[in-house]
């Protein structure tokens, strides 16, 4: 079968390392995935592909046309693709209601299937029919438990002291840095050091999360936040707000803790995991999200699709 992935190219590593690893998990299942990515920023830059893609899809012929992202799906409408799978990421459902609105006019009118993260999306989103509850999977091969002092002398942090790790670039608001600045400020430890993931190679953040005493997510809303699941399998404690599908995934796991928005609750929490002091269970109880597991499910989607 072979698929064609759209998706923003505009990361400094080009395809995002999520979308790409995705792809990666179907081949074995003897999909030929090809990517097209769309430059430019905002919404001209995606306008702009209409015409390209169009183009390249005069000249090239697919089974399927997954889409991430909702604006990455409507370019592929308008560029006239068929048997579309668009695949909502999160702020596309959680953050403006009329987003909704145009997901709804372009779900009804030429999209052969809809993938959310988890099911506080699919609540949000409103659409049952040909909707699918699909978060992305994990390579556990990739994240994986790294011994504490190979992983510290990696990426350069003091073995005399603790870290925490803000599992994304501080600058973008819906992470809410503030919450985790706040939380770490309140635990007032001289020995606690505060890190963030911001341009990072993706085969180097397994050593990041190995290096870190307490992994924390913040965010205001998620979908499926990969970076849990990521430091689920490398077995590392975390705190994180309650959003997406956090709860479903960690709160089984001794070590690992769900938070409210109060930075003294979050605080608390830090505190937990370090008394904790310890690797998880986090991988054994992921294992339903193994990549393969769930590019299976994938797979699947897009043979409903061709057979009908």
């Amino acid at each position: 079968m072979k698929v064609l992935f759209v998706s923003s190219g505009n990361t400094k590593n080009g395809i995002s390392p999520i979308i790409k690893n995705q792809g990666e998990s179907l081949n074995p299942f003897n999909i030929d995935i090809i990517y097209f990515t769309i430059k430019g920023k905002g919404i001209k830059g995606y306008l702009n592909s209409i015409s390209k893609l169009r183009k390249h899809l005069k000249n090239n012929s697919y089974d399927i046309i997954h889409a991430h992202y909702w604006l990455s799906a409507l370019v592929v409408s308008l560029a006239g693709g068929r048997n579309i799978v668009a695949s909502l990421m999160g702020d596309d459902v959680k953050t403006k209601k009329w987003y909704i609105w145009i997901i709804y006019i372009f779900n009804y009118f030429s999209w052969s299937a809809i993938i959310v993260k988890s099911k506080d999306m699919y609540i949000s989103l409103g659409l049952k029919k040909d909707t699918y509850i699909v978060p992305n999977g994990i390579d556990i091969d990739r994240f994986r438990p790294i011994p504490r002092e190979i992983a510290l002398e990696r990426v350069g942090w003091s073995s005399e002291k603790k870290h925490i790790l803000f599992t994304s670039d501080p600058n973008r608001v819906e992470k809410n840095f503030k919450l985790a600045k706040d939380a770490f400020d309140y635990v007032g430890d001289k020995n606690l050091e505060l890190h963030f993931l911001k341009d990072i190679p993706n085969n180097e953040i397994p050593y990041y999360y190995n290096a870190s005493s307490v992994v924390v997510l913040s965010s205001l809303w998620e979908g499926s936040p990969n970076a849990i699941k990521e430091s689920m399998a490398c077995n590392i404690p975390i705190v994180s707000t309650n959003v997406g599908d956090v709860e479903d995934v960690l709160s089984k796991t001794d070590g690992c803790y769900i938070s409210s928005f109060d930075h003294k609750e979050f605080a608390s929490n830090i505190k937990k995991a370090l008394i904790f002091g310890k690797r998880t269970t986090g991988q054994e109880d992921i294992a339903h999200l193994k990549s393969e597991l769930i590019a299976k499910k994938i797979v699947d989607i897009y043979n409903n699709i061709k057979g009908k």
